[in-house]
């Protein structure tokens, strides 16, 4: 299948990591990704707040452009797919407002005619290339992993935008995925929680301690990492660890994997081709894990 690739900032600023492992497990997927440079960016939800006929502005222009291409839009950040739904939404509902934003974009030539599909890789992967389809793409099963699902608050919320009506599949994608690949799900109630992020510059105590309850909380339960669709949300998780582990006087270590790297290290590459020397909390349980699970399978053979 071929896709307008919506790759985000992040992917390619915070988290750079992100965006080469989603090039090299969408080779192996048969997707094909015919990226939206020159795309702005979706506002995050914290542009809206603000001004969010602006915001609703800069997402139609994206959907027009992809609507150019006659391609569905791929998202990789949960936070982009929640921002684009609701966008897609306000604009479907009311044709007046849809009108007036096309007003604006009639300055580029571009026009929003509302026939856009917006999906995340995690719905792609689940509801259009099928969970059996992904199994038999892989070459390496992680049954010594114990992974806790966590999806960030926009690709869970607000359900209205989300299609969760239509595709109640979608409410547990992310744990069929940790299941495809042989690992063990720890479930827990703070999967669908917000990760702290929005809240760090203007309360980072409050930030940090989210990231210690989650990381905690997966690791209490047994969990030896966590995976997540949101870059933003690894961000948090990631790179706020070790002073949520200071501050909460927890001795935490939970390594977070973006949900390519998962599917990427099941595919077969290696955890330096799925970047994650890049982390900030160590990785290297999980790549001991592969490790011993590969020489079994060289031994074998």
């Amino acid at each position: 299948m071929k896709v307008a690739f919506y790759p985000g900032c992040v992917s390619r600023g915070g988290c750079p990591e992100l965006y080469p492992a989603t090039i090299k497990v969408c080779q192996k997927l048969g997707i094909e990704l015919d990226e939206l440079t020159g795309a702005a960016c979706t506002g995050a939800g914290v542009l809206q707040e603000k001004d969010r006929k602006l915001g609703d502005t800069l997402n139609a222009r994206t959907f027009a452009m992809a609507e150019k291409k006659g391609l569905p839009i791929m998202t990789i950040c949960s936070t982009c797919q929640g921002v684009m739904s609701q966008a897609y939404k306000r604009l479907m509902d009311d044709a007046k407002y849809r009108e007036e934003v096309n007003a604006l974009l009639k300055e580029e030539g571009l026009e929003f005619k509302g026939t856009v599909v917006i999906k995340h890789l995690l719905w792609i992967m689940v509801e259009d290339i099928g969970v059996d389809r992904v199994k038999a793409l892989l070459t390496r099963q992680l049954p010594d992993l114990r992974i806790a699902p966590f999806y960030g608050c926009y690709i869970v919320r607000p359900s209205w935008a989300l299609g969760f009506a239509e595709h109640p599949d979608r409410q547990h994608s992310l744990e069929d995925l940790i299941e495809a690949v042989g690992a063990t799900v720890v479930d827990y109630d703070g999967k669908t929680k917000c990760c702290g992020l929005p809240i760090l510059l203007i309360n980072e105590k409050n930030s940090v301690d989210m990231v210690a309850k989650h990381t905690s909380t997966a690791q209490h339960l047994g969990a030896n990492a966590m995976v997540t669709p949101c870059p933003l949300c690894h961000l948090n998780l990631d790179g706020y660890q070790p002073k949520a582990a200071k501050q909460s006087g927890i001795g935490i270590h939970m390594p977070i994997l973006h949900l390519p790297q998962l599917i990427g290290l099941a595919m077969g590459f290696s955890p330096k081709e799925m970047g994650m020397e890049r982390h900030i909390v160590s990785t290297r349980e999980v790549e001991e894990a592969i490790a011993g699970r590969s020489a079994v399978g060289a031994g074998r053979r």
